[in-house]
């Protein structure tokens, strides 16, 4: 047992700052309050006690292959099966993707984060090599896999329905690409399959202007349309948002995931999160393809907070944002990443740099300035509990 003493703590879901002292029990928070004094007493004063990151996106494969291809286009990038990652993926070694799926997931790890939520190429025996590359290390992925028998224009549904449901065994869910490489017939079979599994069903819409055209074009729908009429758990991106979009992402019972610098660096884009927060609608914030970014959420939470204020001419708010990569992920039954009595041990203990604690950790916080992380510690063993 002990007690983190004179921090600034984000309680609950809405991280709302109190100062009082943090008593942990076997991994369980069981006290948190002013006077509460148990076990090993750790002074934290001028620390800021916050919750863990969940990293809502990635793609921790493409850790191989950090920075190859900057300037490609996102079909030349990343469009199965012939985009750069996936010829990449094909032929590594399995040995060097669990290496380099390692490293990243102790980069998170460092960096903060807890939890991840990977969109997991290479079928069946790529879930199970992420599994593989997470034993011993305390991390939890939150694994959504894909088959390549999705794919085409006239797929065998029948192989498809088995691929869904071997994966479903292993994986958490099941996430294709997006709808340029499927149809409305696998989208359908992938959901019901997930529903009846309780898990999860995730894909990538509106990533792009031309995806939008071209869903228009074919189909007289936006890929959103498509996705939340096909009722996914899960829509990634929806960066480029049309006609009723947003209005029907609200509406709906999808959660949301940004990935505001991948769209940057694909020149794809700039998500309208000062609409969405505006309409209530609660993101989840990722970093994407490990290619293109690190999986850093301080870089970016920083890069979002100024981004939308340059783009929009309109502050974003910054604890709303701050629960984009902490609370609103707990909403979606992804984790129990908030500090609250008899929850588990998930936060971090950073320097605290300015009165807003928000924009301390947003605008300030490094790697360096967290002071302890679950199962890890920093400066001088201060937390060697």
């Amino acid at each position: 047992m002990f007690t983190i003493a004179n921090g600034i703590i984000l309680r609950g879901l809405n991280l709302e700052p109190i100062k009082a002292n943090l008593v942990v029990d076997d991994g369980i928070v069981i006290d948190i309050s002013k006077d509460a004094l148990e076990g090993k007493i750790i002074d934290v004063s001028g620390s800021i006690i916050a919750p863990t990151f969940l990293n809502g996106h990635t793609h921790i494969g493409d850790s191989i292959i950090k920075d190859e291809g900057y300037g490609l286009s996102l079909s030349e990038m990343v469009k199965p099966p012939n985009g750069v990652k996936h010829r990449a993926l094909a032929s590594a070694e399995d040995d060097d993707i669990i290496g380099a799926m390692r490293a990243s997931m102790i980069e998170m790890l460092e960096s903060g984060t807890t939890h991840f939520i990977d969109y997991r190429e290479g079928g069946l025996k790529g879930v199970k090599l992420l599994k593989e590359a997470s034993k011993g290390i305390p991390i939890t992925p939150i694994i959504l896999g894909r088959d390549d028998s999705f794919y085409g224009d006239d797929p065998d549904l029948s192989k498809v329905k088995i691929a869904i449901r071997k994966l479903l065994k292993e994986a958490d869910g099941i996430a294709p690409s997006g709808f340029g490489e499927i149809t409305d017939d696998v989208a359908k079979l992938i959901v019901e399959e997930c529903a009846k599994a309780g898990k999860i069903s995730s894909i990538h819409v509106a990533e792009s202007e031309s995806n939008q055209s071209d869903s228009l074009n074919k189909f007289d729908k936006t890929e959103i349309e498509r996705g939340v009429e096909s009722n996914f758990n899960q829509l990634v991106h929806c960066t480029n948002p049309k006609n009723d979009d947003l209005d029907l992402i609200k509406k709906s019972s999808a959660n949301i995931v940004v990935c505001p610098r991948a769209n940057a660096t694909l020149n794809v884009g700039v998500v309208p999160l000062n609409e969405m927060l505006n309409l209530g609608i609660k993101p989840i914030l990722g970093t994407d393809n490990l290619m293109l970014n690190s999986p850093n959420m301080f870089r970016e939470l920083e890069f979002t907070l100024k981004l939308m204020s340059v783009v929009f001419k309109n502050y974003l708010n910054p604890c709303e944002l701050l629960k984009m990569a902490t609370t609103n992920s707990y909403t979606c039954d992804f984790s129990k990443s908030f500090i609250e009595i008899d929850q588990e041990n998930n936060f971090i203990v950073l320097k605290h740099f300015s009165k807003n604690p928000y924009l301390s950790i947003i605008n300030r916080s490094e790697t360096k300035n967290i002071l302890y992380t679950k199962d890890i510690n920093y400066s001088n063993n201060i937390f060697d509990v």
